[in-house]
């Protein structure tokens, strides 16, 4: 019965190299003891900052020539970048905090961990109708022992675990690190890591799964092989979804591209923005928070026909190009502070994966039999066809969780 799952992790080796630090600790109390109003704010203000990474971490992928698909969780990233700094100083810390939008002279330390604490805590909250997970943890080189209020930080605002592990037997550690990622992903990724370096001491790892059902699901009996306009002149037969009734769209005009919002049980959306012809790279400039922000009062519930493709897709990026172009520099060079964690110096990260899986298809027969009837007008309702290249981000609270292209369908990897 599941229509969409989402499934990304983010791996971060790090290896030896470092100077030290102290951040402001200072109004912890005092940020807790602050009204709800507060703790909204800061939570909006986190989930502002994940839009503008989204944005910019979306447009330095679909600058690189032939990014073919793009799929991603901005949250993921974001979050695992936020937990290394608990533990980065000087120069490292700064890099990472502007890279993730925040200014020191705006918004404390303290105050940021807190606002993804709670983020974290929405996230995770049960919704009848979605299935939703997010975790952090430490493997930790057995010899070696993360400074106590690290874990502390670590454990309080991003309920991270840390464990153990012998590293120097790469194989041994591997499965079980393989192991525990597939039990906490429902078994979506079952080989996570592969050629584990004997050489890393520490191996943060942020994952996020989504699985959910339409509002409003597809009738697999609707469902037939279609054209797909990969470009100006490839296609490739996918399998297309259709629907009818009444569904929450609107034109952007100022993209020129078609916006069609569908829901999930459970609270979540999804926005499918499809350009015109030939408008891709306008739509990919001008892409901004403000702009899929308005997105939600631009569309409007109205009739048409809906043809959406079923599709996969599997995003692996090496985060540490992408993440260096960013500005994000030090902490994969000798330069790196990050000597928060364990109290002595000689970190950085030599290694920074994310892994990204996305499955979009109809919900089962009996969900679809059990929708209502619906009242729609007699005029021939216009017609939606993703059957080119087209945007794809879903929400939770007007917080971005994942953002991706589809530019194939049958493109897997």
């Amino acid at each position: 019965m599941k229509m969409f799952f989402f499934l990304c992790v983010l791996i971060v080796g790090i290896h030896s190299n470092s100077y030290c630090y102290e951040p402001n600790h200072q109004g912890i109390r005092n940020q807790n003891q602050r009204g709800q109003e507060n703790r909204n704010m800061l939570q909006k203000t986190i989930g502002k900052s994940v839009c503008r990474f989204a944005c910019c971490f979306y447009k330095e992928i679909s600058s690189r020539e032939n990014s073919g698909n793009v799929f991603f969780s901005p949250l993921s990233i974001s979050t695992a970048l936020a937990m290394l700094t608990l533990g980065a100083r000087s120069d490292t810390l700064t890099q990472i905090l502007r890279v993730l939008s925040f200014d020191p002279r705006e918004i404390s330390e303290n105050e940021i961990h807190e606002g993804y604490r709670q983020l974290m805590q929405m996230v995770n909250r049960k919704n009848e109708g979605l299935q939703l997970n997010m975790g952090n943890v430490l493997f930790v080189l057995d010899r070696l022992r993360p400074q106590d209020k690290f874990l502390s930080n670590l454990r309080n605002f991003y309920e991270g675990e840390a464990y153990p592990m012998n590293f120097k037997r790469a194989d041994q550690a591997q499965i079980k690190i393989n192991e525990y990622v597939a039990a906490r992903t429902s078994g979506k990724i079952k080989d996570l890591i592969n050629n584990l370096d004997p050489l890393t001491e520490i191996l943060l790892i942020s994952y996020i799964y989504f699985n959910a059902e339409w509002e409003k699901p597809f009738d697999p009996k609707y469902t037939k092989k279609s054209k797909f306009f990969v470009d100006g002149t490839k296609t490739v037969e996918v399998p297309m979804m259709f629907g009818t009734g009444l569904f929450k769209h609107g034109y952007d005009e100022q993209l020129s591209s078609t916006v069609v919002q569908m829901d999930y049980k459970g609270g979540a959306s999804a926005f499918f923005v499809l350009p015109d012809p030939g408008k891709m790279r306008k739509l990919e400039k001008r892409l901004s928070c403000e702009r899929i922000s308005r997105w939600r009062t631009l569309v409007s519930k109205s009739s048409a026909n809906l043809y959406l493709p079923k599709f996969t897709l599997y995003g692996t990026y090496n985060l540490k190009d992408i993440l260096y172009k960013m500005g994000i520099v030090d902490v994969f060079t000798d330069k790196a502070d990050l000597s928060g964690i364990t109290g002595q110096p000689q970190h950085r990260i030599s290694q920074a994966i994310h892994k990204a899986v996305v499955k979009v298809d109809e919900t089962g027969t009996e969900a679809a039999a059990a929708t209502g009837m619906e009242i729609v007008p007699m005029a021939v309702p216009p017609e939606i066809a993703f059957n080119r290249p087209f945007l794809g981000i879903i929400t939770l609270e007007e917080n971005i969780l994942f953002m991706g292209k589809i530019v194939n369908p049958l493109q897997k990897d």
